[in-house]
């Protein structure tokens, strides 16, 4: 049977990513799109609002990828993940939620969570996430997008994670 690698559980091993940043930046509550810490890591907004609510997670400690964890951290970033759908569901006029973890322009695990509704444009409602021009996106700002952050956070307060 091949051998299974075994969680170090150490960010000092983590590539230096971008990822990592955020992470640190959390932990010292000096990043502005933080939203809860979970049991699997951090929730964040996203930098660019592409779809109004759009979130992050990110691991802690940070690893590259979902298949490094063991069995038990595994299950919990993406019931993590889920919850962060199931908030997002709850506190906006979300109609369905896309996830998407790639790891390949930031090679570390990381999960995009994007909410979808009903009254997007019909030509961009079957569209993916990346095939939107982000920098013609709203940039993340608390005076426009605070209340929401406090909504998700509440909600992922209030749900067992």
């Amino acid at each position: 049977a091949p051998q299974r690698r075994r969680w170090a559980g150490s960010v000092a091993s983590a590539p230096a990513t971008a990822i990592l940043d955020l992470v640190e930046r959390c932990r010292a509550a000096t990043y502005a799109p933080l939203v809860a810490k979970l049991n699997s890591g951090w929730v964040v907004m996203g930098e660019r609002q592409v779809f109004t609510g759009y979130c992050l997670l990110l691991p802690d400690p940070v690893v590259s990828h979902l298949n490094l964890l063991p069995a038990h951290a595994r299950a919990q970033f993406l019931c993590d993940m889920a919850c962060i759908g199931d908030s997002l569901l709850a506190v906006t006029s979300a109609v369905r939620i896309n996830y998407a973890m790639f790891g390949n322009l930031a090679p570390a695990l990381h999960a995009h969570i994007f909410p979808r509704y009903a009254d997007e444009p019909e030509g961009e409602r079957t569209a993916q996430p990346w095939a939107f021009d982000w920098s013609a996106q709203p940039e993340y700002c608390d005076s426009r997008h605070g209340d929401l952050k406090r909504r998700i956070a509440a909600h992922l307060a209030r749900v067992a994670c």
